[in-house]
Formats: C-alpha cells, structure tokens, sequence
C-alpha cells in the first residue's frame, strides 16, 4: 500500500501529467459544452477552472506544484493573444472607420464597470482592500492582478473575481443583445471585448471572425486604459489602501 502510495506521490508530481490533465479536461468541456448548444452555463473555461480545482484538492497537489506542468500553457497564452491581430488586420479599414465611437465605448464601458463595482462593494459596506480589488475585475487576468497589487488590493481575489466576470459576460450577452437587437457583430463582439475581456473574446468568436476582432481589439484597449487611469481615479475619489 505504501509502495502504491509512493509511486502515486511521484506520478502526481510530475509536471507532464498536470499538463496532459488540464488539457483532456478542457476538451472534455469544450465537447459537453458543444454537445448542451455551447451554453455560456458551462462556459469551457469555467467548467475545466471548476473540475482541476477538484482533482488539485482531491489529490493535495499544491498550486505551485500544478503551475509547473501548466507553465507551458501559461507561456501559450501570449502567442494566443498576439494573434488577435490577424482577424483585426483583415478589418483594419472598418476599425479606422469607427476609431472615434470605439474609444469612447471602451473609455466608457471601462469606467463605468469600475466605478459601478466599486460603488456597490462601499454600499455595501466591503472594507478598502476588497474594494480595490474589485476595481481592475473587468480586464484579463494579467493586468488584473498586476493593478491590483498596486492599489493595494488582493491580486488572487481580484483575479477570481475576473472569471466570474467573464462567465457572468457571456451567460447573459445573448440575452441582452437580443433584447437591444443588436445584430452587428462587430458591436457584439467589441461589448463581449470591454465586459467580459479574454472569456468575451473567446465566446465573441461564436459570432464570426468579425466579432473576435473587435472583441480582441476591445479586450487590448480597456485593459491599457484601466491600468494607465484606474490607479489614477481611486486617488482622485480618495479610495487608498493607506
């Protein structure tokens, strides 16, 4: 028994086996999530988030000891992202078009789910930190944590609170557009981008290339604004971790 024990200690702590993990259980989401009519309920990324987070505590595998075998992915992420740019390349002249209405979206929608967030965590009553945590939870991940950090929030909380963003974009942008009939996809795509960031982009593709690229292009912008000025405006409104 101590001898299966150890040989499992040893297996769980190779890096390969949480990579192949956390890749069979995302396509293992991606097909439950096709076969139910592609859902935002089991969005892939959040079903697989749920399921290794199980499997991590079921095994008492350290999320350090995880992020060894996933690092590669993590490294993945930035190619991923950089070719964003293809789709938006293929619509550069529509984005020229409509530069104006597209910055002013993102700095809008930018702030207001900021403010919007932060206004409701003191309504009621969260403490500072939680707050400032809050207020970075509409962009990626990355910069997420990294504002957080820096306005003196908690940078793990703060990305938790972006997946539940993200999911929560998704699960109800159909229904919004289609109660606003909003067809274009390029104005689906860029909302999924500015609310709901890397999950909206993901999801924005559902709606054709189109949509993905504006959504990529929203998704690059409101993360850039918030980390230039978020900082910026919770000085301004007084909100400080100090």
């Amino acid at each position: 028994m101590s001898g299966q024990l150890s040989l499992w200690q040893q297996l769980a702590a190779a890096p390969v086996l949480w990579l192949v993990v956390t890749l069979a259980v995302f396509m293992a989401a991606s097909w439950l999530n096709q076969r139910c009519g592609r859902t935002p309920l089991l969005h892939p990324v959040v079903v697989s988030l749920s399921v290794i987070i199980v499997l991590l505590k079921l095994v008492n595998v350290s999320y350090d000891q995880y992020m060894e075998g996933a690092v590669l992915l993590k490294f993945l992420m930035g190619p991923a992202i950089v070719a964003l740019a293809i789709p938006l390349y293929d619509n550069l002249a529509r984005v020229r078009d409509l530069l104006v209405p597209l910055l002013v979206g993102c700095m809008a929608g930018a702030l207001t789910a900021a403010l919007s967030a932060v206004g409701v965590a003191l309504l009621m009553g969260a403490d500072i930190t939680t707050v400032l945590s809050l207020a970075p939870k509409s962009v990626t991940s990355p910069i997420a944590i990294e504002v957080a950090d820096k306005l003196g929030g908690y940078g793990s909380l703060a990305a938790g609170l972006v997946l539940i963003t993200g999911a929560l974009g998704c699960l109800m942008a159909p229904a919004l557009f289609r109660l606003l009939k909003i067809d274009d996809p390029a104005v689906r795509g860029f909302t999924l981008g500015v609310s709901a960031h890397a999950m909206g982009t993901a999801f924005a593709f559902e709606y054709g290339a189109v949509a993905g690229a504006f959504s990529g292009l929203a998704m690059g912008l409101t993360g850039a604004f918030t980390a230039v000025v978020l900082p910026y405006l919770m000085i301004l409104l007084g909100i400080t971790a100090g």
